[in-house]
């Protein structure tokens, strides 16, 4: 049973990613940016990521080499970028996120509000759970 509950938490992963984005890539960044007025600065971007600098840093690089975003020198400190999307950006990410509402709104849909709210319970659950484990790993 286990084994056919990680797969089908894979499929839920994999399908997540493919629809809203996942945590940190292209769609993330681009939805980011347009939720924030189209602009934030790099440290600002990271922080809300859940991937690493370079990470980060590549992802930037591919969304300005596309003419999605620009990248210039952060002006009350010149050490930090500030990233900004491009005017063909903005409407692509606004395109993305309209796509992504759309998703969200039917993605539980054949689920009632209470059963929602039991597979919250126990997402959170399982999170939790496996959130111990990995610092148990971390600790030994």
């Amino acid at each position: 049973m286990a084994r056919e509950i990680l797969h089908d938490l894979g499929f839920f992963g994999h399908y997540l990613h493919i629809h809203s984005g996942g945590r940190g890539g292209k769609q993330f960044v681009l939805a980011a940016l347009h939720k924030s007025g189209g602009q934030l600065s790099q440290r600002d971007l990271l922080e809300r990521a859940s991937i690493s600098p370079a990470a980060l840093s590549e992802v930037l690089a591919k969304l300005e080499g596309e003419g999605l975003v620009a990248k210039k020198p952060f002006e009350r400190d010149r050490r930090q970028l500030l990233i900004e999307l491009t005017e063909k950006g903005e409407g692509y990410a606004a395109h993305k996120c309209r796509e992504r509402d759309e998703f969200e709104a039917k993605a539980l849909s054949c689920l009632s509000s209470e059963e929602q709210e039991q597979l919250k319970a126990l997402l959170t659950k399982l999170k939790h759970h496996w959130e111990s484990l990995q610092e148990s790993e971390a600790s030994a």
